[in-house]
């Protein structure tokens, strides 16, 4: 019984981590003064001091971008470098 258990527990918990697989997530780095879109959850530290998400789709991640404030437009070279970055 205690291997069912254990095998539960370990199959869970490799499902919340493959979850976590194509979702985008918007943080702001201090550094550059600019809101970056990034696939993997952020930690917030150091010159990233906020972190948004997560979005389903890297087109979530942009509208929500643009929806907040502290964020700065991205500019068309910036666009195309995400929209490159796939």
């Amino acid at each position: 019984m205690k291997r069912l258990g254990v095998a539960a527990i370990l199959l869970l918990a490799s499902g919340a981590v493959s979850f976590a697989d194509g979702l985008f997530w918007v943080v702001g780095n201090r550094a550059t003064g600019k809101c970056n879109i990034v696939t993997s959850n952020p930690v917030i530290i150091g010159d990233i001091w906020f972190g948004d998400g997560p979005y389903k789709s890297r087109a979530d991640a942009k509208l929500a971008r643009s929806t907040i404030r502290v964020c700065p437009p991205a500019t068309p070279e910036e666009e195309k470098e995400e929209d490159g970055a796939d």
